[in-house]
């Protein structure tokens, strides 16, 4: 491997472990109320985009990093349709 594509594959483990950290505090919290609908889509069509540009290219690091990023925010968005939407007793 070139040192392109090992830089390419430093870049995709950073930008997705980087979601980690959320979707672990959004699970202990159980509260997703301060990620807004719009930044959640956006992120996620952004990523998708970009999946695609990697599969189109065959550029795997570009590919495999949105296709896992895309899996954590599709969990977060999850989770906060899930916790925005539980039933809570009142009383």
């Amino acid at each position: 491997m070139d040192l392109l594509l090992y830089t390419g594959y430093i870049g995709g483990i950073c930008t997705t472990v980087a979601f980690l950290p959320q979707v672990i505090k959004t699970w202990r919290s159980r509260s997703a109320h301060d990620l807004s609908w719009g930044l959640l889509f956006l992120l996620l069509v952004g990523v998708f985009l970009w999946m695609i540009y990697g599969i189109v290219s065959a550029d795997i690091p570009v590919m495999l990093a949105n296709m896992i990023t895309g899996l954590l925010i599709i969990s977060i968005v999850g989770m906060k349709w899930w916790f925005d939407h539980r039933f809570t007793p009142s009383g």
